[in-house]
């Protein structure tokens, strides 16, 4: 099924991923399923430690910024309907030196 083009009709696309944390910057697991089979699995070794530019976009169907990577080529639109988008967040699970931390950068990110 991986590379195949999803036949017409309504799919369950889900993508889940377990953070290594607690902390900012530590990896995951994600992996990436249509409706209940799962196509892919892949090892994050790092993510994202603080804060998004504030230019950066949440696209669903598009991507107008910043690339996955520099293989990824613009635009890649998605041409169908996308009838609903759930996301399930979990706690944030920071020590208190962490916090501390994030405050700081927060700080120093207003000045």
């Amino acid at each position: 099924m991986f590379g195949d083009a999803l036949k017409a009709g309504k799919h369950t696309i889900v993508f889940d991923f377990k953070y290594d944390g607690p902390g900012p910057g530590k990896g995951g697991s994600g992996v990436l399923s249509v409706d209940g089979t799962e196509l892919a699995r892949k090892t994050m070794p790092h993510t994202i430690p603080f804060l998004m530019a504030i230019d950066e976009t949440f696209d669903i169907g598009s991507d107008t910024r910043t690339t996955v990577d520099d293989s990824y080529k613009l635009p890649f639109r998605f041409t169908g309907k996308i009838d609903k988008v759930t996301f399930k967040l979990g706690p944030t699970q920071m020590t208190s030196d962490e916090q501390k931390l994030m405050r700081h950068a927060l700080e120093r990110a207003r000045d």
